[in-house]
């Protein structure tokens, strides 16, 4: 097998420190020598080892992608040195003989002959926009929990406000669980803190506040509603910055706005994980192979094992699933249009699938080209195959029981 680079190293990372293997060419003509070194975790020994790679002159370095421990070392060394980041998936030991020295010189060897491929990393701007997204992603999601536990611990107060108010969080039911943690207890009372359209729900109201609540869960449910005001206002001040963040990106995040289904947030994720650069994936399959919206491929003997979507960046499929489920939703759009046509077919999980993918192939044509959404309507099925509509219709009334006559309209 040929070889790529004579001077290679593999890095084997871990919490404490990592194992560098320097493949070196050896004393006799076609051999190779590799000798395995420990470092450190430190940034203070991490560029003492920057200064022992420089001095071998590698001409390549090779490290996995282990956890988050990766990180310092791959951010100190990539402006210095001609570092890469690989899959794990990828660069897999021989099982039996794996330990934190044998994966380092697999690496160096692996890397020596040129068959890995990097993994993308952003630059730091992207980086910076990417940790920003992630927080308030996870700052959401725990603000949703607080909620939940909330909800279910009403029930044990036997106040059923959930069941008559869509949004335990809105302005009219904030105001009611405020008062009866202040200690008003009044049903009458409380019902008359709707607003809105909830107003017209006051008996149904009445009924639903009337319950056992005491001193006890007035502290519980305090509680609970601090922890949800203290995500609220992480999820906002993270808004904030991501809008002064996002600022090189706001031609892309207006574009991408105009899919359906995509809102502001979510431009904001797709822009955050993929960098905005389309440079970075060859062809739309490749963003979507490398977003896991796509089948995967195992095959033996001429025999299809398994086509079940490859693992992907869990935050984009997050936004897209969101994106597709509301779009899924609406009337009037291509989109809408071809998750019922795929639905009615194979179900409504693939169908969220086909939809991330679709949208996902918009994204890259749009970042690539500079071009907006043009929908190709509602209708696009029915354009392009008339006939094939005509018949589904006929046999359609067919199976009700209609005898069907053909007419064309007068032009």
């Amino acid at each position: 097998m040929d070889i790529v680079h004579e001077r290679a190293a593999g890095i084997d990372i871990s919490k404490r420190d990592a194992k560098v293997a320097v493949r070196v060419p050896g004393k006799r003509a076609g051999t190779f020598a590799t000798s395995v070194t420990t470092w450190g975790a430190t940034v203070g020994q991490i560029l003492e080892l920057i200064d022992f790679l420089a001095a071998q002159h590698v001409t390549t370095v090779v490290m996995e992608a282990t956890s988050d421990y990766w990180k310092p070392f791959y951010f100190l060394m990539e402006h210095s040195l001609p570092v890469m980041l690989v899959n794990a998936r990828q660069a897999r030991n021989i099982p039996g003989r794996k330990t934190d020295v044998s994966d380092a010189a697999w690496l160096a060897q692996l890397a020596a002959h040129g068959l890995l491929r990097a993994s993308f990393v952003p630059p730091e701007p992207v980086r910076e926009l990417r940790d920003l997204t992630r927080a308030r992603a996870i700052a959401v999601r725990d603000r949703t929990r607080q909620v939940q536990r909330l909800e279910k611990f009403l029930e044990s107060t036997g106040i059923k406000l959930s069941s008559v108010a869509s949004e335990l969080m809105g302005a009219s039911s904030r105001a009611m669980l405020d008062a009866l943690v202040a200690g008003e207890r009044d049903p009458v009372v409380l019902a008359g803190m709707a607003k809105g359209v909830l107003r017209k729900k006051t008996p149904e109201l009445e009924a639903a506040l009337h319950g056992r609540f005491t001193e006890h869960h007035a502290f519980l449910v305090s509680e609970y509603l601090t922890q949800i005001d203290t995500a609220t206002g992480m999820i906002d001040r993270l808004t904030a910055r991501i809008e002064d963040a996002i600022s090189p990106f706001r031609a892309a995040r207006d574009a991408l706005t105009t899919i359906p289904g995509i809102s502001v947030t979510v431009a904001d994720v797709i822009i955050a994980e993929t960098g905005g650069d389309m440079t970075v994936f060859e062809t739309p399959g490749r963003l979507a192979s490398w977003a896991g919206v796509c089948p995967g491929q195992n095959e033996s003997a001429g025999r299809v094992k398994s086509s079940h979507t490859r693992p992907g960046d869990k935050y984009l499929k997050a936004a897209l699933g969101v994106a597709a489920l509301s779009v899924s939703r609406s009337k009037g759009t291509y989109l809408a249009a071809r998750y019922r046509r795929i639905a009615a077919r194979r179900g409504p999980i693939k169908a969220v699938v086909a939809i991330e993918h679709t949208i996902l192939i918009a994204v890259w044509h749009m970042l690539t080209t500079g071009e907006t959404y043009l929908d190709p309507g509602a209708d696009y099925y029915t354009r392009l195959d008339p006939q094939r509509a005509k018949n589904k219709a006929i046999r359609q009334l067919q199976n009700l029981g209609y005898e069907v006559v053909i007419t064309p309209a007068a032009a």
